[in-house]
């Protein structure tokens, strides 16, 4: 991709913050949010910063599988709900684009029409 339709260094970092891009910019936040190593890159960025926040956890004086329990009870909660709100984040930042949020689940989409097809042909409805 040329410069105009890929983010540099400062505006990643707003993009990351919720800052939106440029319109010029749309193909390059469609491929980031649905293309392929999305949800790793979702996940990515919100479940890996919080760690040493986290860590701070291991400074509570006792011993240190109290601090990591403590961690561990914010955390598995954040996994959770992080990977549960995807879809919803998916589309938030879509229409913060100013794009169409059904992009949000076009992989599923396609897979389901393809299923669909493979029915209709091994049943005799193609």
């Amino acid at each position: 991709m040329s410069d105009a339709t890929t983010p540099g260094f400062a505006q990643r970092i707003g993009y990351v913050f919720g800052r939106t891009l440029p319109a010029s910019m749309a193909d390059w936040v469609v491929d980031d949010l649905t293309g392929p190593g999305a949800t790793r890159r979702y996940l990515t960025r919100i479940l890996v910063p919080i760690i040493p926040v986290l860590c701070l956890f291991l400074l509570v004086p006792g011993p240190l599988w109290m601090g990591a329990a403590m961690m561990a009870l914010l955390y598995i909660p954040l996994i959770y709900f992080t990977v549960a709100l995807m879809y919803v984040f998916r589309r938030h930042r879509l229409i913060q684009h100013g794009l169409d949020p059904a992009l949000a689940d076009l992989d599923a989409r396609r897979r389901a029409e393809a299923d669909r097809l493979d029915y209709e042909r091994r049943h005799g409805r193609a």
